[in-house]
C-alpha cells in the first residue's frame, strides 16, 4: 500500500529546516492514515499516484508535462465522488502545511531572538537611528507623530469556512506545543493523539460555507481578533517601543496609544445593500458591550493585584479624593468602602468596574466614557508612583490596561462609513428636489453644484422643513448619518469618518456635509463649524489618481472646506484605491499613479498648511497592493512619510495575520518601525533623480495601454469567462457584500477581489505583472543605455525596487504551464491566441525584470520562497487538474437539459471546493 510521503525529508528537505520538514512530514503521515481510514487504501494509493505523476512525471522522468497528461486522464475516469475524495485530500494537505508554516515563522523568529536583537526588531530599527547619528530629540519627536491605523474590512476574501478555521486553530496551537520540545514523553503521545484526532475531523469538515455570512457573522468574526490577539499584542508594541528607546537613548518615552484600530465590518455601506443604518448602529452597540466587558475583567485581574493597604503606605490626595468623588456618583456603593476601607486603589478599581457595569446594562444614567475612565487609571497610575511603587505602575498590569484603554475606550474599533459618490448625489438631488426650491441639482455643473452646496451649508433654515418626510432616496442614508451624530455624541471615537467612493470633484465631499447637516452632524454656529467626524475623498482611478493632488488643492482653497479643517484640528484624511486602480491600468501604471498621488497629496497638504494622512486601501495580492507592508512603508515617497499612516486589512490577510499572537506581533513590530524610520527622516534616504522618474512614467503610461489594449478587445471578456473559474468564485459566499456591482457580470461591474482570485486560481496572476514585459522591453530595444538608469534606480529608488521585487514574485508564483491546461480544455478555437499574449508579456518581463534586478533566476536571492513554491507546485497542480475536469463537466451539463439536476448540483458543489482548495495552496485569494 502506498503511504502519504509529504514533503519528505531526505529527498526534498534541502530547501527548507529540519524543523518544518519534519512537522510536514509528520502532518502528511497523519493525513495518510486519515484518508486510509475514512476512504480506503485504494484512495490513498489514488493520491500519491496523481502526486508522484505531477511531480516526477511517468516512471519518474521528471517529464512533469507528460505527467500532468496522465493525471488528467486519470481524473477522467473518475466519478464525482472520487474527484471530491481527491480534492479533499490535498486540499487538506495545504490546510496542514500552512499551519506548520506559521509555526515556522514563529521559530525563527524565537530563535533570532535569543540570539541577540532580531532584525526588523523595534530594537533594531532604534540601534539603526542611533547609529545613523539621529538625535533623541528627533527620535522622541518621531515618536510622538506616530499615528497607525490598521482597518479591518469584511471584503470577501476568506475562503475558508469557520469550522475549517477552527481546526486550524486548534491544529496550529498542539504544533506549537510540540515544538517547544519541552514536552514529556507521555505528553507528547497525547499530543500527537490529539493532532491526528484534529486531522481526521478535518477531513469530515464542511470546507467551503453552505451560505453567505451575514453582516452580523462578518462582525463576530472581527470581534474575534480585536479582543483576541489583537487585545493583547498592542500593549507589546507600545512597551517594545519604549524599552527600545530606554535601551539605545537612556530615556523611556512614554508614548500615548499611537496604535489604534478601524473597522469598516458593519459601516461599509459602498455597494451592500445589507449594511443598513440599523446594523451600523447594532455594531457600534455590539462593539461597545464587548470592550467593556473586557475591560471590566482586566479591572478585576488588577484588582486582585493591587492589595496595597494604607496602614503600609500613605494614601495621596488626588486619589482619595477620586475615591470621595465615586462615593458620591455611584449608587449603592457603601458595602464597597466599608469592605475596603484599608486598600484604596482596590476600593477605586471597584468603583470603576461598577461603572462599567452600569454602562454595559443601562442600569443608570451613566456618562462616564473613555476618556473618563483613562483619566482614572492615570490616577492608579500616579497613585502607585506617590507609594514608591514606580515599577509596578510602569511594567505591571496597570500599564497594559492603560495601553488597552487609550487604544480601544469603550468602542473598541473605531468605524469608518463608506459610501459612493453617486448615492451622495442621488440623496442630495432628491432631497433640493422635495424642497421646492426648484433645483435640479443633477443638470448643474460644478461651478454652480459647488456655490449651491456651500449656501446650503451657510443656511440657517434646514433643507427640508420641520415634519417634511425626506425622499425615498435619502432616507437610509440620513439615518446612518443620525446613527453616526448619536455615536459621537456617547463616544467620540466610536465613528470616525465618512469615506465618499470615486471621489472625482469638490462637491462630492461638500455633499456628505450638506446632508451630515440635515441630521445635526455637521453645523455652522458663529462662523465656526462644528464637526466630530473627517470627510475623507477616495481616489480610486489612474485619471483619479492622476489630479488627486490638484482636486484636494481645490479643496483646501475652498474657504467653508477649511473651516472644516480647522474644525478637525487641521488634519486631512485621503484614502488611496490599490485594487481598482490596477483593475483600471493594470500593475505598473496603478502603482506609479498611486506613488505620484502621494507625491502631489504632500506637497498640496504642505502648501495649504495641513496635516496630512494618507489611508492606503490594499488587498492581501500584489495586484490590490499587498506584499510586505514594512517594504511599502520604506518605498513611500519622502512627502508621505509623516508618521501617520492607515491600511486596510481583508480577508485572509486578517486571519494570516492576527491568527497567533507572535505573527500579529511580528507585523505590526515591522510596520512600526518602518513608519518611525520615516517620522524621524533619517538622512541620506534615496529619491529618484528627473531621468529615472521620467523614465519609470513614460514606462506607466506604454504599459497601461498595453494593459487597456488586453482587456478592451472584445474577444476578451468571453474569452476570461470561458477559461477561469470566475462565475464558481463569484458564487462562493465568501462575504455578505455582492461580488459585482450590479446583476449581470460585466468587466466594468465585477469588484477587484474575484478579478484577482480568478487569474490566481489558473496560477497566471495577470494583476501581478501584465504590460510591464511589453513596455520594457520595446523601450530597451530602442534605447539599451536606458537599462544602466534602471539598474541604478533598483539599487537607489525603495520603491522601484519594490516595484520590481514584487513583479518577480508574482513572476515566480505564476505557472503558465498549467493555465495552458485551462485554455487547451475550456477555450475556443482562437483563444490560444490570448493565452499567447499574455504569456509574450510575461516572458518579456522576466527576462527584462531580470536583468534590472541582477538576478539570474526568479527569486535568486530568496530561496526559501522559491523552494516553497517549487515543493508546492506539484501538489496544487493536482488540484488545478481537478478544477479543470469539474469545470468541463459542469459546463456540459449546463448545455444538456437532459442532465441531472441534482448531480449538477454536486458538481458545482464540488467546483466551489477547489476554488477553497486552490486558495489555500496559493495562499492567496484576492
Amino acid at each position: 500500500m502506498a503511504t502519504w510521503k509529504g514533503l519528505d525529508v531526505a529527498s526534498e528537505g534541502t530547501g527548507i529546516s529540519r524543523p518544518l520538514s519534519e512537522q510536514v512530514n509528520l502532518l502528511g503521515a497523519l493525513l495518510g492514515q486519515a484518508l486510509a481510514e475514512r476512504y480506503g487504501p485504494s484512495v490513498l494509493e489514488r493520491v500519491e499516484t496523481l502526486r508522484l505523476l505531477c511531480k516526477e512525471g511517468p516512471e519518474g522522468r521528471g517529464d512533469t508535462r507528460a505527467g500532468r497528461t496522465r493525471a488528467a486522464e486519470l481524473l477522467a475516469t473518475l466519478d464525482t465522488g472520487e474527484l471530491k475524495e481527491v480534492l479533499r485530500a490535498f486540499a487538506a494537505f495545504f490546510h496542514l502545511v500552512n499551519q506548520a508554516e506559521k509555526q515556522e515563522i514563529v521559530r525563527i523568529n524565537r530563535e533570532r531572538s535569543r540570539e541577540g536583537i532580531r532584525p526588523e526588531s523595534l530594537r533594531h530599527v532604534v540601534r539603526g537611528l542611533r547609529e545613523a547619528g539621529v538625535p533623541l530629540e528627533r527620535v522622541l519627536q518621531g515618536v510622538e507623530r506616530l499615528d497607525l491605523g490598521p482597518t479591518l474590512t469584511a471584503h470577501p476574501t476568506e475562503a475558508r469556512s469557520p469550522s475549517v478555521l477552527e481546526r486550524q486553530r486548534r491544529i496550529s496551537g498542539l504544533l506549537e506545543a510540540l515544538s517547544r520540545g519541552a514536552l514529556t514523553p507521555d505528553e507528547r503521545e497525547r499530543t500527537l493523539h490529539d493532532v491526528a484526532g484534529q486531522v481526521a475531523l478535518l477531513l469530515t469538515t464542511d470546507a467551503v460555507r453552505r451560505e453567505r455570512p451575514s453582516v452580523r457573522d462578518e462582525v463576530e468574526q472581527g470581534l474575534h481578533f480585536l479582543l483576541g490577539t489583537i487585545w493583547e499584542v498592542v500593549p507589546d508594541i507600545h512597551r517594545d517601543l519604549a524599552d527600545a528607546v530606554e535601551a539605545e537613548y537612556g530615556v523611556r518615552p512614554s508614548p500615548g496609544a499611537f496604535l489604534r484600530y478601524r473597522s469598516w465590518i458593519g459601516s461599509d455601506r459602498d455597494g451592500h445593500p445589507g449594511v443598513t443604518a440599523q446594523v451600523t448602529r447594532d455594531t457600534l452597540e455590539l462593539q461597545r458591550i464587548r470592550a467593556l466587558a473586557r475591560h471590566g475583567r482586566a479591572l478585576r485581574d488588577l484588582g486582585g493585584e493591587l492589595a496595597v493597604s494604607d496602614r503600609q503606605v500613605e494614601v495621596p490626595p488626588e486619589l482619595a479624593s477620586s475615591i470621595a468623588r465615586d462615593l458620591a456618583e455611584v449608587p449603592r456603593a457603601e458595602g464597597l468602602a466599608r469592605r475596603l476601607r484599608h486598600e484604596p486603589l482596590r476600593l477605586k478599581i471597584a468603583l470603576m468596574r461598577r461603572r462599567l457595569r452600569a454602562l454595559a446594562t443601562g442600569s443608570t444614567p451613566e456618562t462616564y466614557n473613555g476618556a473618563a475612565f483613562q483619566e482614572d487609571l492615570a490616577v492608579v497610575h500616579r497613585a502607585l508612583e506617590a507609594m514608591g511603587l514606580e515599577g509596578v505602575a510602569r511594567h505591571g498590569d496597570l500599564a497594559r490596561l492603560r495601553v488597552q484603554a487609550g487604544a480601544f475606550g469603550f468602542h473598541l474599533a473605531t468605524l469608518d462609513v463608506r459610501q459612493h459618490s453617486q448615492v451622495h448625489e442621488a440623496a442630495v438631488a432628491a432631497l433640493l428636489s422635495a424642497s421646492g426650491q426648484g433645483v435640479d441639482y443633477r443638470t448643474l455643473d460644478e461651478p454652480a453644484r459647488v456655490a449651491l452646496l456651500e449656501e446650503l451649508l451657510r443656511s440657517e433654515a434646514p433643507l427640508l422643513p420641520e415634519g417634511t418626510e425626506p425622499p425615498a432616496e435619502a432616507v437610509d442614508l440620513l439615518e446612518a448619518m443620525t446613527v453616526v451624530r448619536d455615536a459621537v455624541a456617547r463616544e467620540p471615537r466610536a465613528v470616525g469618518c465618512w469615506i465618499v467612493s470615486m471621489t472625482h470633484e469638490v462637491s462630492d465631499v461638500l455633499e456628505p456635509m450638506v446632508l451630515a447637516r440635515q441630521v445635526g452632524l455637521w453645523s455652522l454656529e458663529n462662523g465656526r463649524v462644528r464637526c466630530p467626524i473627517d470627510f475623507v475623498p477616495l481616489f480610486e482611478t489612474i485619471d483619479d489618481l492622476a489630479d488627486a493632488g490638484a482636486r484636494t488643492d481645490v479643496l483646501f482653497r475652498h474657504p467653508l472646506y477649511r473651516e472644516q479643517l480647522e474644525a478637525r484640528g487641521g488634519l486631512q484624511e485621503v484614502m488611496l484605491g490599490y485594487s481598482d486602480s490596477d483593475k483600471d491600468g493594470g500593475y505598473l501604471a496603478a502603482n506609479v499613479a498611486l506613488h505620484r498621488a502621494q507625491e502631489t497629496l504632500g506637497h498640496a497638504a504642505r502648501r495649504a498648511g495641513v496635516r496630512l494622512r494618507l489611508f492606503h486601501g490594499r488587498g492581501g495580492t500584489v495586484g490590490r497592493g499587498g506584499g510586505r507592508a514594512n517594504h511599502a512603508i520604506g518605498a513611500l515617497p519622502a512627502e508621505a512619510r509623516s508618521g501617520a499612516m492607515r491600511f486596510t486589512e481583508q480577508g485572509e490577510v486578517i486571519t494570516f495575520r492576527y491568527g497567533l499572537r507572535p505573527l500579529a506581533h511580528r507585523h505590526l513590530e515591522q510596520i512600526v518601525g518602518a513608519l518611525l524610520e520615516g517620522a524621524v527622516e533619517v538622512p541620506g534616504a534615496s529619491e529618484a533623480d528627473a531621468d529615472l522618474r521620467n523614465l519609470v512614467d513614460g514606462l506607466a503610461r506604454r504599459s497601461r495601454e498595453v494593459y487597456r489594449e488586453l482587456i478592451e478587445d472584445p474577444a476578451f471578456w468571453p474569452w476570461y469567462l470561458g477559461v477561469t473559474p470566475i462565475h464558481a468564485v463569484t458564487g462562493l459566499p465568501l462575504g455578505s457584500r455582492p461580488s459585482s456591482r450590479g446583476g449581470e457580470l460585466t468587466f466594468e461591474g465585477l469588484r477587484a477581489i474575484p478579478w484577482v482570485f480568478a487569474w490566481t486560481q489558473v496560477r497566471a496572476l495577470v494583476p501581478g505583472w501584465y504590460g510591464v514585459g511589453t513596455a520594457l522591453d520595446e523601450h530597451l530595444a530602442s534605447h539599451p543605455e536606458a537599462l544602466s538608469t534602471l539598474r541604478r534606480g533598483y539599487r537607489a529608488w525603495p520603491f522601484f525596487m519594490a516595484l520590481v521585487d514584487n513583479a518577480l514574485r508574482e513572476m515566480a508564483r505564476s505557472r503558465f504551464e498549467v493555465t495552458e491546461l485551462y485554455v487547451a480544455r475550456l477555450g475556443g478555437p482562437g483563444d490560444q491566441a490570448f493565452l499567447q499574449r499574455v504569456r509574450s508579456d510575461y516572458d518579456r518581463g522576466r527576462a527584462r525584470l531580470l536583468e534590472i534586478s541582477g538576478e539570474g533566476a526568479l527569486l535568486e536571492r530568496t530561496p526559501v520562497i522559491r523552494r516553497s513554491i517549487e515543493l508546492r507546485n506539484p501538489y496544487t497542480d493536482v488540484l488545478n487538474l481537478v478544477q479543470v475536469e469539474l469545470l468541463a463537466r459542469c459546463r456540459k451539463a449546463a448545455d444538456d437539459p437532459a442532465d441531472d439536476a441534482a448531480a449538477g448540483v454536486v458538481l458545482e458543489e464540488a467546483l466551489r471546493s477547489t476554488v477553497n482548495g486552490l486558495a489555500a495552496a496559493m495562499q492567496s485569494t484576492g
